[in-house]
């Protein structure tokens, strides 16, 4: 786990994935967990390893709070102490490692570093997932890295090639786009295009008359080590009359291994709604990401000499400040 940013909050599963009465088993940080609920109502978060001859206690039994170990009876607790031994007393030390975790806007949010630092304040707001319309949450593994699917997000011109027909701007972010990045108070890194004047995307053409313009803001924050928001507004341009009601969007990465990635997201209720998230995300993101690592071959970034674009300041940023962070943690 040294190979990834230890003292951050990450997301570790929506709060509906964890069965009602069970455990979800899930590889986060490259190590095996289980999440579950404790009698008094709170969230455990253990390693899915028994000490004893190191099998995934997910293939045991769980029942009031406690997981039960299906090689030997070793039951734990979600203090990850060890509560009952079939055999005799409880070994000295019995015990899996544990991290802190708290739910909040839906989510299970864990901090696998120093619990003395963890400051639950700290997560990011995504209140916003619950203040608008009804919304469906969704989960799926990516293959590749998460910071480079961060860069991808943090990128947003790359939707004039790659989201052409679901979501481009109809070539709007070059011709009437201005680009700025900024960060603010809570640390978050924003990448900011708004478009004034504009030709509206093709999905949005019919709503209004021949002619008529838009004014657009694609602005896009993020949060180490990766959780980020992207936020959507069109308007009739030079008014505030919202062509479409704003768009907000969850786009929250927690590396399962250092080649895959647990990516969250919302989306509308109904199959229509799913099926286009999907066509955006693997049909059309995941391909040209995969194929970046596959010719990367394991390179690290800054080795290869990446050419830089003006486009890529909040990505380059975003980088830097995980340099900063893992170097903190390894003095």
């Amino acid at each position: 786990m040294s190979d990834f940013i230890q003292n951050a909050w990450y997301m570790a599963a929506w709060v509906c994935e964890v069965p009602d009465g069970g455990f979800l088993a899930r590889r986060l940080l490259d190590r095996p967990w289980l999440l579950f609920r404790n009698p008094d109502d709170s969230w455990a978060m253990i390693e899915d390893r028994c000490p004893h001859r190191f099998v995934p206690l997910s293939r045991g039994k769980f029942a009031d709070g406690r997981v039960t170990c299906g090689y030997h009876g070793l039951a734990f607790d979600g203090s990850g102490q060890c509560v009952n031994n079939r055999f005799g007393e409880v070994p000295k030390g019995a015990s899996v490692a544990k991290c802190r975790v708290v739910e909040r806007h839906g989510g299970l949010w864990f901090w696998a570093g120093d619990p003395g630092l963890a400051d639950a304040d700290a997560i990011p707001d995504f209140a916003f997932i619950d203040a608008g319309p009804p919304i469906e949450r969704a989960q799926y593994v990516m293959g590749v890295n998460y910071q480079l699917i961060a860069d991808n997000l943090l990128d947003l011109s790359h939707a004039e090639f790659l989201h052409v027909e679901s979501f481009g701007t109809n070539g709007s972010l070059f011709s009437h786009g201005r680009q700025s990045v900024v960060q603010d108070a809570s640390g978050a890194i924003w990448n900011k295009w708004d478009m004034t004047s504009a030709s509206p995307p093709g999905w949005a053409a019919p709503m209004l008359d021949d002619g008529d313009r838009i004014d657009q803001a694609l602005h896009i924050r993020w949060h180490a080590p990766a959780s980020l928001a992207l936020f959507i507004e069109i308007r009739r341009a030079g008014t505030a009359e919202p062509l479409v009601p704003p768009m907000a969007n969850p786009h929250i990465l927690t590396p399962e291994t250092p080649g895959s990635t647990h990516y969250f997201f919302t989306h509308e209720p109904g199959p229509e709604a799913e099926a286009m998230a999907r066509r955006v995300f693997l049909d059309e993101d995941e391909p040209m990401i995969t194929a970046q690592a596959g010719a990367m071959d394991e390179a690290d970034f800054w080795d290869m000499h990446p050419l830089i674009l003006a486009s890529d300041k909040a990505a380059i940023l975003a980088r830097r400040r995980l340099m900063q962070m893992h170097k903190a943690e390894m003095r």
